[in-house]
Order: structure tokens, then sequence, then C-alpha cells
């Protein structure tokens, strides 16, 4: 058994004040206070949490880049904590990311950008950001690490495997899912549940999935963030409100659900570069 066999881990459900960057900040601002309180180690917003998410043509007043004094801030606040935030980055100018800022001891140890960004239904983010092209993974704590997948990112199942071929003990999911955005007949809710479940037990990672609460314009955001673990349980469920969810996670629980599935083992990679040669 490893030394650090625990982990307390959070999701943060709330909402954005869609543009207004400073009000948003203060929001984040009491939600870490509330979670070092509690003594977490892991911390995940919603994905575009200190924006909101239908900018639009907005995108770019709404950017930042990585030395932001908004984003220090966060930072200080989190302290050793990390700390998901998501935001607007600004790389270049005319060039931004849907992305996330993690934060710890102080600083921004790592960016992930977005990489599936989605023009589908009433989603056009395709026509504002630029895509990402690379996987984050971060350490958390000795024996503990944490990949980040952004919403959209979690509906390409390549990606997913891709980024938890490195074992990562923690898949985090920040998303923006409004209730029939895709379509009428597409159900965000059940699906984003099957979703995750599916992911965890599959790959003996948990997941935590922090999504928004709330309405922004005719947008409504359905919440349903929930901490699983390695086997597909839920082992904390956000009820219909802003509220900070947490869970204790356990490496015994992982290494056991992946040497009884041992789907991380047994992936096979050369095996499925060959086949997927030739393949765009």
């Amino acid at each position: 058994m490893h030394y650090q066999d625990t982990l307390r881990v959070g999701a943060a459900q709330i909402n954005a004040s869609l543009g207004d960057i400073n009000l948003n900040l203060e929001r984040h601002l009491e939600v870490i206070a509330e979670a070092r309180e509690r003594q977490l180690a892991l911390l995940v917003f919603p994905e575009l949490s200190l924006t909101g998410y239908g900018l639009g043509s907005d995108v770019m007043q709404a950017a930042m880049p990585i030395e932001d004094p908004r984003l220090a801030r966060l930072a200080r606040a989190a302290g050793e904590m990390q700390t998901i935030v998501g935001f607007v980055e600004e790389a270049s100018p005319g060039e931004y990311y849907n992305a996330l800022a993690i934060l710890q001891d102080g600083e921004i140890v790592a960016v992930h950008r977005k990489l599936n960004l989605p023009t589908y239904g009433g989603l056009e983010e395709g026509k504002w950001f630029t895509h990402g092209n690379a996987l984050t993974q971060t350490t958390v704590r000795p024996g503990w690490s944490a990949t980040q997948l952004i919403c959209a990112d979690l509906w390409n199942p390549a990606l997913v495997h891709a980024a938890l071929l490195p074992r990562p003990t923690v898949l985090c999911a920040p998303i923006n899912s409004a209730s029939g955005i895709v379509s009428e007949a597409f159900s965000n809710e059940q699906n984003w549940a099957l979703n995750v479940r599916f992911y965890a037990m599959t790959y003996g990672t948990p997941v935590i999935m922090a999504n928004r609460y709330g309405s922004e314009g005719e947008s409504y955001f359905w919440g349903g963030s929930r901490i699983l673990g390695p086997r597909g349980e839920a082992l904390a469920e956000a009820e219909d409100c802003e509220m900070l969810i947490t869970a204790e996670l356990s490496r015994t629980a992982i290494a056991k659900a992946r040497f009884e599935l041992p789907t991380l083992r047994d992936a096979d990679t050369p095996l499925i570069r060959e086949l997927m040669a030739g393949y765009r």
C-alpha cells in the first residue's frame, strides 16, 4: 500500500456571470476558501468558470494571458491545493483557447487547452477558439496524479484513451453542459452520467465531473456534478443548486479495480497504432 492511500477531492458546481470575470473571481475565492477549510487536495471548477460559456465574439474581451494577475491571485489563494479553473487563454494576439489553468503552490503549474471543439447542435466553439494539440497530466500529491479533459474532449473516446494511458490516478472533467444544447432527442443529463461512469469503470480511474448550475441567457445548465470511484460508483453527487461536493478517493481501491479489469495493462498500443495507420 502506498503511504498516501487517500486523497480528498471536490467539484465546485457554480454558475458564472457571462463576461464578468471580476465577479466570477470573487465566487471562486469563496469556494476555494471553503475547500481549503475542508482540507481538499484537489478542486475542480466547471469549464470556462471565470467567463461563462456563450461569449461569441466577446471571446477577445474575456481572454487573458497566463500572466494575468487575477490568475496569480487565485493561485495564491489555492495554496498547496491543486485547483483547476476554466478561462479563455490569450496565447498571442487573436489566438484564443478554451483552457484550464491548473494552480498549485501559488503558481500556474500547467494549462490544458481544449482539444475537441464542438460545432454541432447549438455549439459553435470552433468558430471562436483554436484547437489544443496536447494532453496534460499533473502531480497532485505523492502517488497521485491527474489528467484533465474539457467537456467535448470526453466525447472523443480516442482522446480519453490516450489521456489515460500514462496511468493518472484521477480524471478531471470540467464541463459546461446545458439541457437540449445538442438536440431535443439527446439527453445531456442521462448521457453524461453514462459517459463518465463508463470511463471510470473501464479504466479503473475515478472521475471528478464539475458542471455549471443555473441559467445563462436562454441556456439552462443542469448541474449533475459528481465524483465517481474506480468502479464507476457514485461517491458524491450534487443537488439542484450551487454547491461544493467532496469525496475521499482510495489508491488501494484504484489498484484493485485496475488489477481485476486490466484495461490499461492490456491496451496493446502498438497494435492500436498499427490498426489506426492510414486513418485521418
